[in-house]
């Protein structure tokens, strides 16, 4: 018998991946507390993980701010001026001409746009100037905002800018089928469906905290309704303070505690004297409030994916949202959460009145829906991200350096 050991073929082993230089552009960024400020960090902490090398573009946040230098991610500070309504958020200034010097010195694989104001744009002009292959985020409904604010005869024009902006990358990221399939309709181009990711080992039942609840005023079988977000008009708050009165109707134990800061705060309070409105907060602190509440209303109707939706979930609560974005992607109605029909708001003060009047079946929710969270893990989330830049990159090299390179190559989802 022949022993010897089988010759090394080295053809059997893929080659080394290599770091890529990404150059990401937003212009919301922690500490600022929203939803795309996280999601940007998680993505960057992600691709810093798998060894990528970050340049990350955004607007100053303090007047004396300075950039943070770590191993893997160089931070670039740019002009910015207060959002109207928002003044601790910022949106960047025009920086074309900075951003093609920047890019010219130091030359990214990619630009990555994750944000669509004035700084976002300047970078898609630079890129396009040099010929960079570029992926974005459609990450917020400015569109569908106007509505809120009186200004319903703008939808349109903001509309039209957004599919001017992402039509003019070479991919744009979107967190749903649903979200893909409506842009497309509005004439967006070369959509891709990637999800979105949640932390399950800082958002977990298991930071269920007594002495907060007592804070609250409850009993540890009281049934605790909370909200996180965003206190404005956007959000449908009117319909939150109805969800609950009837809640209350029910089980008059029943206590809201809303999470979160915003124009409409004091409106919100006189609308909802008995609710507790904790403020903004943020990281162990924000996952204690989550774990330590027992149902979950998220009657918001603007969402591109609402990232409070699996938050909630990971944290054992019983969600009830509307059929759409992250709640129609993640919740089986009656199993995992409760489901509305879009835009039903009648039914949803009815459900919200059923999950009051029943608490076994709130356990019964809370229990899968922390089952249904565990396989959304960043990792597996950066992963997909990284999967399509690297076909970008492949299609761009392949189809040439027009700003609609490779078009013809994309499917109509993620790897």
């Amino acid at each position: 018998m022949n022993t010897a050991a089988e010759p090394l073929v080295i053809e059997n082993f893929p080659p080394l991946q290599r770091s890529l230089r990404i150059a990401v552009v937003t212009e919301t960024y922690p500490p600022e507390v929203n939803g795309v400020a996280l999601t940007v960090d998680r993505l960057v902490r992600g691709l810093q993980a798998r060894n990528h090398d970050l340049q990350l573009v955004r607007p100053r946040q303090a007047r004396l701010e300075r950039a943070g230098a770590e191993e893997g991610l160089e931070q670039v500070l740019m002009r910015g001026l207060p959002i109207p309504r928002y003044p601790h958020l910022r949106m960047g200034m025009p920086a074309k001409k900075s951003l093609i010097g920047l890019w010219t010195l130091r030359r990214p694989d990619l630009v990555h746009v994750a944000t669509e104001g004035p700084l976002g744009w300047s970078a898609l002009q630079a890129a396009r100037k040099l010929k960079l292959p570029i992926s974005t985020d459609f990450r917020t409904n400015f569109h569908a905002y106007s509505r809120h604010y009186g200004m319903a005869w703008l939808e349109k024009p903001i509309a039209a800018y957004l599919r001017k902006f992402h039509n003019l990358a070479h991919c744009t990221m979107v967190p749903t089928p649903g979200l893909q399939a409506e842009l497309g309709s509005m004439g967006f181009e070369r959509l891709l469906v990637v999800a979105r990711g949640v932390d399950t080992q800082r958002f977990m039942p298991a930071r269920r905290n007594a002495a907060l609840r007592a804070e609250w005023g409850v009993a540890p079988d009281d049934l605790v309704v909370l909200s996180v977000g965003r206190l404005a008009a956007e959000k449908n708050l009117h319909l939150l303070a109805q969800a609950h009165a009837a809640m209350r109707a029910v089980n008059p134990r029943c206590r809201l505690v809303v999470v979160g800061d915003g124009p409409e705060r004091e409106a919100f309070q006189q609308a909802c004297p008995d609710a507790i409105l904790a403020g903004s907060r943020s990281g162990t602190d924000l996952a204690d409030h989550y774990a330590s509440a027992d149902v979950f209303l998220f009657p918001s109707l603007t969402e591109t994916y609402g990232n409070v939706t699996p938050e909630a979930m990971a944290s054992g609560l019983a969600v009830l949202a509307f059929d759409y974005a992250a709640a129609a992607e993640l919740i089986r109605h009656g199993q995992n959460g409760v489901l509305a029909p879009m835009g039903d708001a009648e039914a949803f003060v009815r459900r919200a009145a059923d999950l009051a009047g029943n608490p076994p079946w709130v356990q019964t929710l809370r229990a899968g829906a922390r089952d249904t969270t565990l396989a959304l893990d960043w990792s597996q989330i950066v992963g997909q991200v990284e999967g399509v830049w690297l076909r970008l990159l492949r299609s761009h090299a392949e189809g040439g350096s027009g700003a609609r390179a490779g078009a013809l190559c994309w499917t109509q989802s993620a790897p």
